[in-house]
């Protein structure tokens, strides 16, 4: 098993290979990110690693960039290769569910994302 040196990395992304974002092209969009990275030498800067459930299935393919705490819907390989591009120039990605703010995920404003069901049930 490799273990990577990630000295210097700017973004971790942990790209769902789950069931519903394999079925919505998972790989292909796993494949173009990983090609993106590779073809601007961003190597040093980004990393990647596939994943399992995310439990954002109508996201699908959900994209995670650590630290920066951002929840991605990335629908094509043509968005994973435009995420990687705004990641790079410090940009933001315009499919942008979810943000760390003051440490818990936030829906951003300009989601169209689903909410989703509720994780507790209150009462």
């Amino acid at each position: 098993m490799t273990t990577w040196n990630l000295e210097g990395m700017k973004t971790h992304l942990f790209i769902c290979n789950g069931s519903s974002c394999m079925n919505k092209d998972g790989e292909e969009i796993t494949q173009a990110i990983r090609d993106e990275i590779q073809r601007n030498a961003l190597d040093k800067e980004i990393h990647t690693t596939r994943t399992r459930c995310n439990g954002r299935c109508k996201d699908a393919c959900v994209v995670i960039a650590y630290p920066q705490g951002n929840w991605y819907r990335v629908p094509s390989t043509e968005h994973a290769r435009t995420l990687v591009q705004d990641l790079h120039h410090e940009t933001l990605y315009n499919d942008h569910v979810f943000t760390l703010r003051e440490g818990t995920l936030q829906r951003t404003v300009q989601t169209t994302a689903i909410k989703g069901i509720e994780k507790v049930k209150e009462g």
